[in-house]
């Protein structure tokens, strides 16, 4: 029960990270430069917690002559992700921006299991955990999309933001999400390569902020945005996003090689909706409140029994 407990607890900080990085934003204004503050922060405390560790920030060089260079791209695969969900937004709106990468995320973990990709340990597919990864994916449209789907078309209003072919788009949505599960397993490759998760999570970390740095540099020529942030009256709380995703990472990094990345990516999407349900219902950290309503716990509840399954079988 351990695995599932992390698993869950992680993606339910992941959900309370969005809600303090949006309020971030917020102020800041620009996307980029906030996700540049919460990867640095998060750098940043996975640097302070080595240290408490005693663990070493470097590298030794026969790691780097012995590994696979894909190791060291998990941190690329983050930005990539999170900028490409910042591009979504605007075309096809804000609920499929949602769910495109979460069909691309749990797709992908299943496949990357089943043929043991990235040197991960191969869990073959079996027809019971196939049925119950379509019970997960039904439990999660149901509890993210469906709610929102119905009072759209309620209203006779269209979830897409803006007019033209939005296929490209749902496309490139689920390429980003199957890029975030490929980034949990190859971080937990790392993590075995380095013999310390933290180690690794740091190091994803530590080429994020990297990448974010110069995307920064090239976008708004500078970071003085940041300046909005500080001040009387902002939030201390705004600032904590990055170590939240630390500690997210951090999870992954720990769990991947010992459950697979497909029950990895499950156990976290539990949380996460979990954790976006109560966000919502509380309007937690900031956020808007949204109350929950019964055709979300019936999604929940589908979802938790789609995971049973993958899990025990």
């Amino acid at each position: 029960m351990l695995p599932i407990t992390i698993g869950i607890v992680i993606g339910i900080i992941l959900s309370l990270q969005s809600a303090v990085n949006s309020r971030l934003r917020s102020f800041i204004g620009s996307p980029y430069q906030a996700s540049f503050v919460s990867f640095t922060i998060g750098t940043l405390f996975l640097a302070v917690v080595m240290l408490a560790s005693r663990e070493s920030l470097g590298v030794s060089g026969n790691i780097f002559a012995t590994q696979p260079w894909w190791i060291w791209i998990g941190g690329l695969l983050g930005v990539i992700f999170l900028t490409t969900n910042i591009l979504l937004f605007p075309h096809i709106g804000g609920v499929q921006t949602a769910i495109m990468p979460i069909l691309g995320q749990v797709f992908m973990g299943s496949i990357i299991d089943n043929f043991g990709w990235f040197n991960s340990t191969q869990q073959p597919l079996t027809w019971v955990r196939a049925t119950g990864l379509l019970l997960a994916l039904a439990g999660i449209v149901i509890t993210v999309a469906l709610p929102d789907i119905l009072r759209r078309r309620a209203n006779g209003q269209s979830d897409a933001a803006s007019a033209g072919n939005p296929w490209p788009w749902r496309l490139l949505g689920i390429c980003t999400g199957a890029l975030g599960a490929m980034q949990t397993t190859i971080n937990g490759r790392l993590g075995l390569a380095l013999n310390s998760a933290l180690h690794a999570a740091f190091i994803s970390f530590l080429v994020g902020a990297l990448c974010l740095f110069f995307i920064v540099l090239v976008v708004n020529h500078g970071f003085q945005e940041i300046k909005r942030a500080t001040g009387h009256g902002k939030p201390w709380w705004i600032w904590i996003g990055g170590a939240m995703g630390g500690i997210f990472v951090l999870g992954n990094a720990y769990l991947a090689p010992i459950i697979g990345t497909g029950q990895t990516v499950v156990f976290a999407l539990l949380g996460q909706i979990a954790g976006g349900l109560l966000v919502d219902q509380f309007g937690l950290l900031g956020a808007k409140r949204k109350p929950v309503v019964a055709v979300q716990l019936l999604g929940l509840l589908i979802l938790i029994g789609g995971v049973v399954l993958i899990r025990l079988f």
